[in-house]
């Protein structure tokens, strides 16, 4: 039997409820400290108890964090997911179940490990009979441990962070670990899984994107939040309530700040954009079926100019949809959101770090701009845990834009106007209240206004509002992140991407370099409005395929109703079922789209002229077989 090393996942099914979130994390972040790159993923149902979950764990030495589709280590405590989880296990693999499930074990191509992990529980003394479900998860720990290599030491460690140092559930929990580690070794090792010790994760974290959004919105000024409960987002707003005591405390007790739960949603905005009217730096945060009822009060901000952010932690809709999924299914509803013609600026954050940098750069864009800006997270970024490099001190002052002090007004000579372009560029200037300059109020109003907040139904007027407006859209390019480009030598094709699937795009990449030949360029998308990377990508290739979690392709929608021009180029490979994204079905989506075409040498020089490269023949692909590697019938993926 040849040893996997560092190079597997380990999928553990449990029900809703039962507690077994510590154990899982434990395994997490005790396997993070042995220095290997792992990343977890926990699916979990909406209702409150009693249904399957799973949390699956991916370790590979290569750091290739993606989802795995393949599980080749399954832990089964829960009777109600025993076949469906023993049917999961690929053939060779370890299947760990607890003893007390009387159920029949009847695949002769696995490996199984029968874990009396009830009787093991009730030999501890020191644990309350109404503990013992809870810490009977920690012996599947130990079991795991001893058959596949996690350092004890670092189990410990692990627990020691999650309980903050409090000893008695410390050594209640390692001692159940201790015994499971124990009972372990009486049986004999017949599965390839091995963990070795690495160095690969020296000098890095682990974090949700929510916990990082949270922290980064303190950092960057945040003053005002209102909120209702929705998954995948409360944690965000939760994080907020835990961090700005800690962040913002002051001597004499007083607050710098007020975080607000709402009634509902569409007050929760209401709120925050009374806030960022009044001159706070304020945010809300939600998901899709909340965002639906911001609407009204999006619409007013982007008409009345208001700065507020908006973090959008998505989900499965429409509707109710599937709470505790993730997906990217409300790009096009965010870029079109409200009635009449608007636009909105999106950022995209593909990782925790993003998720941090944009919790202040949200907050400088809003008030650059004076405007709504909306950042689309997911479930997958916001609730799981991620490796990432240190979190960075802010550096950098503020942004507030064109904010006038009484100062400023004394210096203007002429008349000032809450919606004169004075610039060229269509973003005005602003007073706050406080202001005390006679010149500082306005009047602000949903309705019909010229440049100096005067109620109009100017046919003109309007025009000209709106003209300025849209101007105003497409000059905020120049404040948007740039998009991040991973480049290859010998790129035939273009990779479009945004948020949280990136790993499974880069482990895709190489995969379909390394197997099939196909060798790309890939860009991840940060911002909308698109920047002049973007347009410069979209001309180098003839073949530009758009990976997205959702069914209809909503990022390939958009680029063609921007850039026109080339959508011919354009292949959506757009496939949701709520699960991350995989590289696997990134791959096959590619293939099946793929067209090898005849090199007439044009595609060349026009790379190798954006590069700055001399331009030679390229060699022939081995991808001139490539075919189509899905089912027969109609494929999923768009």
């Amino acid at each position: 039997m040849n040893s996997i090393v560092n190079d597997f996942s380990i999928t553990i099914g449990t029900k809703n409820g039962s507690g077994s979130s510590t154990a899982n994390n434990t395994i997490l972040r005790a396997i993070f400290r042995m220095g290997i790159p792992v990343s977890g993923k926990n699916l979990f149902p909406s209702n409150i108890q009693g249904l399957p979950t799973w949390y699956t764990i991916r370790v590979n030495k290569d750091g290739f964090v993606a989802r795995k589709e393949q599980n080749d280590i399954v832990i089964a405590a829960n009777p109600d997911s025993f076949a469906r989880d023993m049917a999961s296990v690929v053939p060779g693999g370890a299947f760990l179940y607890a003893d007390d499930i009387k159920q029949a074990v009847n695949r002769q191509d696995i490996v199984s490990y029968p874990m009396p992990i009830k009787s093991i529980v009730r030999e501890d003394p020191s644990v309350p009979a109404d503990f013992r479900d809870l810490v009977g998860n920690m012996v599947y720990v130990g079991i795991l441990a001893q058959l596949i290599g996690i350092d004890l030491e670092k189990i410990a460690s692990a627990l020691t962070f999650h309980f903050k140092g409090k000893q008695k559930p410390i050594d209640m929990n390692f001692n159940a670990v201790r015994a499971g580690a124990q009972w372990a070794r009486t049986i004999e090792k017949k599965d390839p899984y091995h963990l070795e010790s690495m160095d690969k994760t020296e000098g890095l974290i682990m974090a949700d994107g929510n916990t990082a959004a949270a922290k980064r919105s303190i950092f960057g000024g945040i003053q005002f939040a209102a909120w209702y409960p929705i998954t995948p987002a409360s944690s965000l707003a939760e994080a907020l309530n835990d961090f700005l005591p800690q962040l913002r405390g002051r001597a004499d007790g007083k607050h710098t700040y007020a975080v607000v739960q709402a009634e509902d949603e569409l007050a929760a905005l209401g709120m925050a954009v009374g806030a960022g009217w009044a001159g706070l730096r304020a945010m809300t945060s939600t998901s899709g079926p909340g965002l639906s009822l911001m609407t009204e009060f999006a619409g007013l901000a982007y008409y009345t100019e208001t700065p507020v952010v908006i973090w959008n932690v998505q989900r499965i809709g429409p509707s109710t949809g599937l709470p505790t999924r993730t997906s990217q299914g409300d790009l096009t509803f965010t870029h079109f959101i409200g009635h009449g013609d608007s636009h909105s600026i999106i950022l995209l954050p593909g990782d925790i770090n993003e998720c941090y940098e944009f919790g202040w750069r949200a907050f400088d864009i809003a008030e650059r701009v004076q405007t709504p800006v909306f950042v689309l997270s997911d479930l997958d970024i916001g609730m799981n845990q991620w490796m990432s490099k240190p979190f960075p001190h802010p550096n950098a002052p503020m942004d507030r834009g064109k904010l006038l002090t009484e100062k400023d007004l004394e210096q203007i000579k002429s008349n000032w106007g809450r919606y004169l372009d004075r610039d060229g560029d269509g973003i005005p200037y602003r007073t706050i209240p406080g202001n005390k300059h006679p010149a500082s109020a306005y009047f602000t109003r949903g309705s019909g206004h010229d440049e100096y907040a005067r109620y109009t139904e100017d046919s003109n007027v309007y025009l000209k509002n709106m003209e300025r407006l849209r101007r105003k859209h497409y000059h905020a390019k120049k404040y948007m992140p740039k998009p991040v480009r991973h480049s290859a030598k010998d790129a035939s094709v273009g990779v479009i991407g945004y948020g949280s699937t990136e790993a499974a795009i880069l482990e895709a990449r190489h995969i379909l370099a390394q197997e099939v030949g196909i060798h790309s360029d890939f860009l991840r998308i940060r911002a909308l409005p698109f920047t002049e990377d973007v347009d410069t990508f979209l001309e180098q290739f003839d073949q530009i395929f758009i990976i997205e979690m959702n069914r209809d392709g909503q990022m390939d929608q958009i680029l063609k109703t921007e850039y026109p021009q080339h959508a011919a180029k354009f292949r959506s490979v757009a496939y949701q079922d709520g699960l991350p994204a995989s590289a696997k079905w990134i791959r096959e989506g590619i293939l099946e789209k793929f067209e090898k075409r005849k090199e007439d040498g044009s595609s060349n020089k026009r790379r190798a002229a954006a590069r700055g490269e001399r331009t030679s023949p390229r060699k022939s692909s081995r991808a001139a077989t490539v075919k189509a590697r899905g089912k027969s019938g109609t494929s999923k993926r768009k």
